[in-house]
Protein backbone atom coordinates (compact mmCIF):
# COMPACT_ATOMS: atom_id res chain seq x y z
CA UNK A 1 0.00 0.00 0.00
CA UNK A 2 1.28 3.45 -0.91
CA UNK A 3 2.20 5.86 1.88
CA UNK A 4 0.88 9.39 2.17
CA UNK A 5 3.22 12.38 2.02
CA UNK A 6 4.97 12.91 5.34
CA UNK A 7 4.29 9.40 6.66
CA UNK A 8 7.11 7.19 7.92
CA UNK A 9 7.63 3.46 8.47
CA UNK A 10 10.38 1.39 10.11
CA UNK A 11 12.98 -0.26 7.86
CA UNK A 12 13.86 -3.60 9.51
CA UNK A 13 16.67 -4.52 7.11
CA UNK A 14 20.44 -4.21 7.14
CA UNK A 15 20.52 -3.39 3.42
CA UNK A 16 17.87 -2.15 1.00
CA UNK A 17 17.32 -1.58 -2.69
CA UNK A 18 15.58 1.69 -3.53
CA UNK A 19 13.69 1.56 -6.83
CA UNK A 20 12.49 4.73 -8.52
CA UNK A 21 9.87 3.78 -11.12
CA UNK A 22 7.88 5.62 -13.75
CA UNK A 23 5.95 4.78 -16.89
CA UNK A 24 8.11 4.64 -19.99
CA UNK A 25 6.66 6.17 -23.13
CA UNK A 26 6.92 8.85 -25.85
CA UNK A 27 7.33 12.37 -24.52
CA UNK A 28 8.48 11.24 -21.10
CA UNK A 29 11.90 12.59 -20.09
CA UNK A 30 14.67 10.38 -18.75
CA UNK A 31 14.66 10.22 -14.95
CA UNK A 32 17.80 9.53 -12.90
CA UNK A 33 17.91 8.58 -9.23
CA UNK A 34 20.42 10.10 -6.80
CA UNK A 35 21.20 10.06 -3.09
CA UNK A 36 22.72 12.55 -0.65
CA UNK A 37 24.20 11.47 2.69
CA UNK A 38 23.49 14.16 5.30
CA UNK A 39 24.68 14.93 8.82
CA UNK A 40 22.45 16.22 11.63
CA UNK A 41 22.98 19.73 10.22
CA UNK A 42 21.11 18.72 7.05
CA UNK A 43 24.20 19.10 4.85
CA UNK A 44 26.71 16.83 3.19
CA UNK A 45 30.21 16.58 4.65
CA UNK A 46 31.79 16.90 1.20
CA UNK A 47 30.94 16.36 -2.47
CA UNK A 48 31.74 12.65 -1.95
CA UNK A 49 28.41 12.34 -0.12
CA UNK A 50 26.52 12.80 -3.41
CA UNK A 51 25.81 9.54 -5.29
CA UNK A 52 24.43 9.76 -8.84
CA UNK A 53 25.25 8.74 -12.42
CA UNK A 54 28.58 10.61 -12.46
CA UNK A 55 29.57 9.37 -8.96
CA UNK A 56 27.93 5.93 -8.88
CA UNK A 57 29.47 4.75 -5.62
CA UNK A 58 30.07 6.36 -2.24
CA UNK A 59 33.72 6.09 -1.10
CA UNK A 60 32.69 3.81 1.77
CA UNK A 61 30.49 1.71 -0.54
CA UNK A 62 27.39 2.29 1.61
CA UNK A 63 25.36 3.69 -1.31
CA UNK A 64 25.62 2.72 -4.99
CA UNK A 65 23.79 3.95 -8.09
CA UNK A 66 23.00 0.88 -10.21
CA UNK A 67 21.49 2.56 -13.26
CA UNK A 68 18.27 2.11 -15.22
CA UNK A 69 16.45 -0.99 -16.39
CA UNK A 70 13.17 -1.65 -18.17
CA UNK A 71 10.57 -3.57 -16.15
CA UNK A 72 7.54 -4.11 -18.35
CA UNK A 73 5.96 -0.72 -19.06
CA UNK A 74 8.07 0.86 -16.33
CA UNK A 75 11.59 2.26 -16.37
CA UNK A 76 13.29 1.70 -13.01
CA UNK A 77 16.35 3.42 -11.54
CA UNK A 78 17.98 1.62 -8.62
CA UNK A 79 20.04 2.68 -5.61
CA UNK A 80 21.60 0.06 -3.32
CA UNK A 81 21.94 1.21 0.30
CA UNK A 82 23.85 -0.83 2.87
CA UNK A 83 22.42 0.72 6.02
CA UNK A 84 24.79 -1.22 8.26
CA UNK A 85 27.75 0.47 6.52
CA UNK A 86 26.48 4.06 6.72
CA UNK A 87 28.84 6.04 8.95
CA UNK A 88 27.55 7.11 12.37
CA UNK A 89 27.76 10.84 11.66
CA UNK A 90 25.35 10.38 8.74
CA UNK A 91 21.78 10.75 10.02
CA UNK A 92 19.83 10.63 6.75
CA UNK A 93 20.09 9.43 3.16
CA UNK A 94 17.97 11.67 0.93
CA UNK A 95 16.51 9.82 -2.08
CA UNK A 96 15.98 12.11 -5.06
CA UNK A 97 15.32 12.10 -8.79
CA UNK A 98 16.03 14.47 -11.68
CA UNK A 99 14.31 14.79 -15.05
CA UNK A 100 16.63 15.07 -18.06
CA UNK A 101 15.07 17.09 -20.89
CA UNK A 102 11.70 17.78 -19.29
CA UNK A 103 9.76 18.18 -16.04
CA UNK A 104 8.10 15.79 -13.63
CA UNK A 105 4.73 17.03 -14.83
CA UNK A 106 5.49 14.96 -17.97
CA UNK A 107 6.34 11.84 -15.94
CA UNK A 108 3.55 9.32 -15.31
CA UNK A 109 3.43 6.75 -12.56
CA UNK A 110 6.31 8.20 -10.53
CA UNK A 111 6.93 6.14 -7.41
CA UNK A 112 9.65 5.08 -5.00
CA UNK A 113 9.88 1.63 -3.42
CA UNK A 114 12.18 0.42 -0.63
CA UNK A 115 12.90 -3.32 -0.83
CA UNK A 116 14.71 -5.64 1.54
CA UNK A 117 17.92 -6.46 -0.34
CA UNK A 118 18.01 -9.95 1.18
CA UNK A 119 14.63 -11.22 0.01
CA UNK A 120 13.12 -8.54 -2.24
CA UNK A 121 10.09 -7.89 0.00
CA UNK A 122 8.60 -4.39 -0.19
CA UNK A 123 9.15 -2.37 2.99
CA UNK A 124 7.78 0.99 1.83
CA UNK A 125 6.21 2.65 -1.20
CA UNK A 126 5.33 6.24 -2.04
CA UNK A 127 3.49 7.30 -5.22
CA UNK A 128 3.95 10.94 -6.24
CA UNK A 129 1.17 12.42 -8.38
CA UNK A 130 1.21 16.19 -7.85
CA UNK A 131 4.29 17.24 -9.84
CA UNK A 132 4.04 20.10 -12.37
CA UNK A 133 7.04 22.14 -13.50
CA UNK A 134 9.65 20.60 -11.19
CA UNK A 135 12.81 19.19 -12.75
CA UNK A 136 14.10 17.54 -9.56
CA UNK A 137 12.28 15.79 -6.73
CA UNK A 138 13.07 14.51 -3.26
CA UNK A 139 10.81 11.47 -3.06
CA UNK A 140 11.85 10.19 0.34
CA UNK A 141 14.58 9.74 2.89
CA UNK A 142 16.06 6.99 5.00
CA UNK A 143 16.84 8.38 8.46
CA UNK A 144 18.00 7.20 11.86
CA UNK A 145 15.37 7.29 14.56
CA UNK A 146 16.07 6.04 18.11
CA UNK A 147 18.70 3.59 16.99
CA UNK A 148 16.78 2.20 14.00
CA UNK A 149 16.32 3.21 10.39
CA UNK A 150 13.04 4.55 9.05
CA UNK A 151 11.73 5.72 5.67
CA UNK A 152 9.81 8.98 5.28
CA UNK A 153 7.76 9.90 2.19
CA UNK A 154 8.73 13.48 1.26
CA UNK A 155 7.53 14.57 -2.21
CA UNK A 156 9.32 17.94 -2.41
CA UNK A 157 10.02 19.38 -5.87
CA UNK A 158 12.73 21.71 -7.18
CA UNK A 159 12.29 23.91 -10.24
CA UNK A 160 16.07 24.45 -10.41
CA UNK A 161 16.84 20.85 -11.36
CA UNK A 162 19.47 18.52 -9.98
CA UNK A 163 21.97 21.38 -9.67
CA UNK A 164 19.62 23.38 -7.43
CA UNK A 165 18.77 20.37 -5.30
CA UNK A 166 22.41 19.39 -4.85
CA UNK A 167 23.47 22.96 -4.06
CA UNK A 168 20.79 23.25 -1.35
CA UNK A 169 22.43 20.36 0.49
CA UNK A 170 25.96 21.77 0.20
CA UNK A 171 27.28 20.20 -3.02
CA UNK A 172 29.67 22.30 -5.14
CA UNK A 173 28.29 22.02 -8.68
CA UNK A 174 30.43 22.83 -11.71
CA UNK A 175 29.03 25.56 -13.91
CA UNK A 176 28.48 24.90 -17.59
CA UNK A 177 31.29 26.50 -19.62
CA UNK A 178 30.46 29.87 -21.14
CA UNK A 179 31.04 30.45 -24.86
CA UNK A 180 34.53 31.72 -25.59
CA UNK A 181 34.53 35.53 -25.91
CA UNK A 182 35.32 37.12 -29.25
CA UNK A 183 38.94 38.34 -29.12
CA UNK A 184 39.34 42.12 -29.11
CA UNK A 185 42.52 43.80 -30.33
CA UNK A 186 43.95 45.69 -27.35
CA UNK A 187 44.93 49.34 -27.76
CA UNK A 188 48.63 50.08 -28.17
CA UNK A 189 50.44 50.48 -24.85
CA UNK A 190 51.31 54.03 -23.78
CA UNK A 191 54.85 55.15 -24.44
CA UNK A 192 57.15 54.76 -21.47
CA UNK A 193 58.63 57.80 -19.80
CA UNK A 194 62.36 58.49 -20.28
CA UNK A 195 64.45 56.20 -18.07
CA UNK A 196 65.71 59.10 -16.00
CA UNK A 197 62.15 60.09 -15.05
CA UNK A 198 60.99 56.63 -13.89
CA UNK A 199 60.61 56.23 -10.11
CA UNK A 200 62.77 53.61 -8.46
CA UNK A 201 61.23 50.14 -8.35
CA UNK A 202 60.80 48.88 -4.77
CA UNK A 203 62.09 45.38 -4.05
CA UNK A 204 59.54 42.58 -4.46
CA UNK A 205 58.95 40.65 -1.22
CA UNK A 206 59.25 36.87 -1.47
CA UNK A 207 55.98 35.23 -2.44
CA UNK A 208 54.17 33.18 0.20
CA UNK A 209 53.34 29.56 -0.70
CA UNK A 210 50.16 29.30 -2.73
CA UNK A 211 47.25 27.63 -0.91
CA UNK A 212 46.23 24.20 -2.22
CA UNK A 213 43.55 24.38 -4.92
CA UNK A 214 40.00 23.67 -3.75
CA UNK A 215 38.43 20.32 -4.74
CA UNK A 216 36.95 20.28 -8.22
CA UNK A 217 33.17 20.80 -8.15
CA UNK A 218 30.83 17.96 -9.10
CA UNK A 219 29.89 17.76 -12.78
CA UNK A 220 26.25 16.86 -13.49
CA UNK A 221 26.67 16.42 -17.24
CA UNK A 222 26.34 13.17 -19.16
CA UNK A 223 26.37 12.33 -22.86
CA UNK A 224 23.80 10.16 -24.65
CA UNK A 225 24.86 9.24 -28.18
CA UNK A 226 21.96 9.39 -30.63
CA UNK A 227 21.37 9.12 -34.37
CA UNK A 228 21.71 12.89 -34.70
CA UNK A 229 24.71 13.17 -32.31
CA UNK A 230 26.51 9.81 -32.70
CA UNK A 231 30.13 10.61 -31.74
CA UNK A 232 32.20 11.99 -28.89
CA UNK A 233 35.94 12.41 -28.41
CA UNK A 234 37.15 10.90 -25.14
CA UNK A 235 40.47 12.68 -25.63
CA UNK A 236 38.84 16.11 -25.88
CA UNK A 237 36.85 15.29 -22.74
CA UNK A 238 40.15 14.84 -20.91
CA UNK A 239 40.27 11.02 -20.79
CA UNK A 240 43.90 10.52 -21.82
CA UNK A 241 45.04 7.99 -19.21
CA UNK A 242 43.72 5.55 -16.66
CA UNK A 243 40.88 3.05 -17.08
CA UNK A 244 37.79 3.37 -19.27
CA UNK A 245 34.99 1.14 -17.96
CA UNK A 246 32.21 -0.04 -20.26
CA UNK A 247 29.12 -1.36 -18.42
CA UNK A 248 26.21 -3.25 -19.96
CA UNK A 249 22.88 -3.74 -18.18
CA UNK A 250 19.66 -5.11 -19.62
CA UNK A 251 16.08 -6.15 -18.93
CA UNK A 252 13.25 -7.85 -20.78
CA UNK A 253 9.74 -6.70 -21.61
CA UNK A 254 7.32 -9.33 -20.33
CA UNK A 255 5.52 -11.49 -22.93
CA UNK A 256 7.65 -10.15 -25.75
CA UNK A 257 7.78 -12.20 -28.93
CA UNK A 258 11.56 -11.98 -28.73
CA UNK A 259 11.62 -14.27 -25.69
CA UNK A 260 12.04 -18.01 -25.99
CA UNK A 261 9.06 -20.10 -24.97
CA UNK A 262 8.74 -23.10 -22.71
CA UNK A 263 5.38 -24.48 -23.68
CA UNK A 264 2.69 -21.80 -23.26
CA UNK A 265 4.76 -19.61 -20.94
CA UNK A 266 7.63 -17.23 -21.66
CA UNK A 267 11.01 -17.89 -20.11
CA UNK A 268 11.82 -16.02 -16.92
CA UNK A 269 13.56 -12.71 -17.84
CA UNK A 270 16.18 -13.49 -15.20
CA UNK A 271 17.27 -16.46 -17.32
CA UNK A 272 18.32 -14.21 -20.20
CA UNK A 273 22.09 -14.25 -20.66
CA UNK A 274 23.75 -11.57 -22.79
CA UNK A 275 27.49 -11.54 -23.45
CA UNK A 276 29.33 -8.22 -23.60
CA UNK A 277 32.15 -8.68 -26.11
CA UNK A 278 34.80 -6.75 -28.01
CA UNK A 279 36.59 -7.12 -31.33
CA UNK A 280 40.02 -5.51 -31.03
CA UNK A 281 42.77 -4.46 -33.41
CA UNK A 282 46.14 -2.97 -32.46
CA UNK A 283 48.31 -0.60 -34.48
CA UNK A 284 50.76 -3.46 -35.23
CA UNK A 285 48.03 -5.44 -37.03
CA UNK A 286 47.27 -7.92 -34.25
CA UNK A 287 43.54 -8.52 -33.82
CA UNK A 288 41.16 -10.77 -31.93
CA UNK A 289 38.06 -11.03 -29.78
CA UNK A 290 37.21 -10.77 -26.08
CA UNK A 291 34.15 -12.66 -24.80
CA UNK A 292 33.21 -15.20 -22.10
CA UNK A 293 33.24 -18.14 -24.53
CA UNK A 294 36.41 -20.20 -24.06
CA UNK A 295 37.14 -17.71 -21.22
CA UNK A 296 38.74 -15.21 -23.59
CA UNK A 297 38.63 -12.39 -21.04
CA UNK A 298 41.61 -10.41 -22.41
CA UNK A 299 44.19 -8.49 -20.36
CA UNK A 300 44.40 -4.94 -19.02
CA UNK A 301 48.20 -4.64 -18.66
CA UNK A 302 49.17 -6.68 -21.72
CA UNK A 303 47.84 -6.78 -25.29
CA UNK A 304 45.05 -6.24 -26.16
CA UNK A 305 44.80 -3.85 -23.13
CA UNK A 306 41.09 -4.68 -22.72
CA UNK A 307 39.69 -6.91 -19.98
CA UNK A 308 36.22 -8.45 -19.44
CA UNK A 309 35.68 -8.78 -15.71
CA UNK A 310 33.06 -11.52 -15.57
CA UNK A 311 30.04 -13.21 -17.11
CA UNK A 312 26.92 -11.82 -15.43
CA UNK A 313 23.57 -13.52 -16.08
CA UNK A 314 21.26 -11.21 -14.14
CA UNK A 315 21.17 -8.13 -16.36
CA UNK A 316 22.44 -5.75 -13.72
CA UNK A 317 19.36 -5.44 -11.52
CA UNK A 318 21.22 -7.52 -8.93
CA UNK A 319 24.61 -8.35 -10.36
CA UNK A 320 25.73 -5.01 -11.79
CA UNK A 321 25.79 -6.17 -15.42
CA UNK A 322 28.97 -6.93 -17.33
CA UNK A 323 32.02 -4.68 -17.55
CA UNK A 324 34.89 -4.22 -20.00
CA UNK A 325 37.88 -2.14 -18.92
CA UNK A 326 40.17 -0.42 -21.45
CA UNK A 327 43.71 0.70 -20.53
CA UNK A 328 43.90 4.29 -21.82
CA UNK A 329 47.60 4.45 -20.95
CA UNK A 330 48.04 2.23 -24.03
CA UNK A 331 45.93 4.33 -26.39
CA UNK A 332 48.86 4.77 -28.79
CA UNK A 333 48.94 0.98 -29.37
CA UNK A 334 45.18 0.61 -29.95
CA UNK A 335 43.76 1.04 -33.45
CA UNK A 336 40.07 0.26 -32.95
CA UNK A 337 37.70 -1.54 -30.58
CA UNK A 338 34.19 -2.66 -31.48
CA UNK A 339 31.99 -3.14 -28.41
CA UNK A 340 29.08 -5.50 -29.08
CA UNK A 341 26.69 -7.84 -27.30
CA UNK A 342 25.32 -11.27 -28.21
CA UNK A 343 22.34 -13.19 -26.86
CA UNK A 344 23.78 -16.39 -25.42
CA UNK A 345 20.53 -17.88 -24.15
CA UNK A 346 17.03 -16.99 -22.95
CA UNK A 347 15.91 -14.91 -25.96
CA UNK A 348 15.82 -15.20 -29.71
CA UNK A 349 16.73 -11.61 -30.49
CA UNK A 350 16.98 -8.09 -29.10
CA UNK A 351 13.35 -7.43 -30.03
CA UNK A 352 11.77 -7.21 -26.59
CA UNK A 353 15.04 -6.52 -24.77
CA UNK A 354 16.22 -3.16 -23.47
CA UNK A 355 19.96 -2.70 -23.04
CA UNK A 356 22.01 0.26 -21.86
CA UNK A 357 25.76 0.47 -22.41
CA UNK A 358 27.52 3.20 -20.42
CA UNK A 359 31.15 4.22 -20.86
CA UNK A 360 32.71 5.64 -17.71
CA UNK A 361 35.94 7.48 -18.65
CA UNK A 362 38.39 8.55 -15.93
CA UNK A 363 37.72 12.19 -16.88
CA UNK A 364 34.66 13.79 -18.39
CA UNK A 365 31.00 12.74 -18.25
CA UNK A 366 29.76 9.17 -18.79
CA UNK A 367 28.72 8.26 -22.33
CA UNK A 368 25.50 6.28 -22.84
CA UNK A 369 24.27 4.17 -25.77
CA UNK A 370 20.77 2.66 -25.60
CA UNK A 371 19.74 -0.58 -27.31
CA UNK A 372 15.94 -0.38 -27.30
CA UNK A 373 14.89 -0.04 -30.94
CA UNK A 374 15.33 -3.53 -32.38
CA UNK A 375 12.56 -4.54 -34.81
CA UNK A 376 14.29 -7.48 -36.55
CA UNK A 377 15.19 -11.04 -35.40
CA UNK A 378 18.74 -10.06 -34.48
CA UNK A 379 20.60 -11.98 -31.72
CA UNK A 380 23.63 -9.67 -31.97
CA UNK A 381 23.95 -5.90 -31.57
CA UNK A 382 26.96 -3.68 -32.22
CA UNK A 383 27.06 -1.01 -29.50
CA UNK A 384 29.93 1.38 -30.20
CA UNK A 385 33.13 1.67 -32.22
CA UNK A 386 36.12 3.23 -30.44
CA UNK A 387 38.82 4.38 -32.88
CA UNK A 388 42.23 5.94 -32.49
CA UNK A 389 42.14 8.73 -35.07
CA UNK A 390 45.52 10.49 -35.22
CA UNK A 391 46.01 9.95 -31.50
CA UNK A 392 42.48 10.98 -30.58
CA UNK A 393 40.18 8.33 -29.11
CA UNK A 394 36.71 8.78 -30.62
CA UNK A 395 33.55 6.85 -29.68
CA UNK A 396 30.88 6.36 -32.34
CA UNK A 397 27.41 5.04 -31.62
CA UNK A 398 26.52 1.98 -33.68
CA UNK A 399 23.27 0.51 -32.23
CA UNK A 400 23.28 -1.84 -35.21
CA UNK A 401 21.25 -5.06 -34.97
CA UNK A 402 22.71 -7.96 -36.95
CA UNK A 403 20.63 -10.83 -38.38
CA UNK A 404 22.42 -14.16 -38.81
CA UNK A 405 22.72 -15.78 -42.22
CA UNK A 406 24.41 -18.82 -43.74
CA UNK A 407 24.93 -20.71 -40.46
CA UNK A 408 27.33 -18.11 -39.07
CA UNK A 409 28.25 -17.86 -35.41
CA UNK A 410 26.89 -14.74 -33.74
CA UNK A 411 30.33 -13.28 -33.15
CA UNK A 412 31.36 -14.17 -36.70
CA UNK A 413 28.42 -12.17 -38.06
CA UNK A 414 29.81 -9.07 -36.33
CA UNK A 415 33.26 -9.82 -37.77
CA UNK A 416 31.83 -10.02 -41.28
CA UNK A 417 29.72 -6.88 -40.87
CA UNK A 418 32.77 -4.84 -39.82
CA UNK A 419 35.48 -6.57 -41.90
CA UNK A 420 37.68 -7.76 -39.02
CA UNK A 421 38.83 -10.92 -40.82
CA UNK A 422 39.15 -13.44 -37.96
CA UNK A 423 39.06 -17.25 -38.16
CA UNK A 424 36.25 -19.03 -36.32
CA UNK A 425 35.56 -22.39 -34.66
CA UNK A 426 32.75 -23.76 -32.51
CA UNK A 427 33.06 -23.20 -28.74
CA UNK A 428 30.92 -22.74 -25.63
CA UNK A 429 31.01 -21.26 -22.14
CA UNK A 430 32.03 -23.43 -19.19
Amino acid sequence: MSMSKGANVPVPAAAVRVELGRQHGPGSPDVDASALLLTAAGRVRSDDDFVFYNQPSHPRGAVRYEGTRQDGAQAVDTLAVDLASVEQDITAVVLAASADGGTFGQVRGLCIRVLDAANGSELARFDSSDATSESAFVLGELYRGKGTWKFRAVGQGYASGLAGLATDFGISVAEEPEPAPVPVTPPPPPQAAPPSLLPPVPPVPPASPAPPPPPAPVSLSKITLTKTAPTVSLTKQGATSGALRVNLSWSARPHSRGLLRRGPRAVNPNDIDLDLSCLWELQNGDKGIIHPIDEQFGSFDEPPYVRLDRDDRTGGSRGGGENLTVNLDRTAEIKRLLIFVAVYQGAESFAGLDGVATLYPPAGPPVEVRLDECTVPAPVAAIALIENIAGELVVRREAKYIVLSGGMFKQQAVDVAYGWGLKWHAASKT
